[in-house]
């Protein structure tokens, strides 16, 4: 495996798993009415690729499932990275040969 694409994928991996965390540890914290992650961290983590763990911490933790910041842009976000990986991928001279 070329070792751009393992990087990367190690990459998405950690940070999917930060987002997640971050959801439950916000939860918690707001069940015991703490100081509180800011909205603008979890955003930001979502937006440096951590979209899909922060969407599974959202439902699994049931946090942040009534703000429509959160419904929808999660999803948009992740659809976003989707729509670049996709350009990036086939469409790009800068194409990574999985072969």
């Amino acid at each position: 495996m070329n070792i751009v694409i393992f990087v990367i994928l190690i990459y998405l991996v950690v940070i999917n798993l930060f987002g997640f965390m971050l959801m439950g540890i916000d939860k918690h914290k707001a069940r015991k009415q703490a100081w509180r992650i800011p909205e603008s961290t979890l955003f930001s983590v979502a937006i440096i690729g951590g979209g899909i763990g922060s969407l599974l911490g959202m439902y699994t933790f049931r946090h942040k499932t009534q703000h429509k910041s959160f419904v929808i842009g999660m999803p948009v976000i992740i659809a976003v990275h989707i729509i670049i990986a996709i350009i990036f991928i086939f469409f790009t001279p800068y194409t990574i040969r999985f072969m």
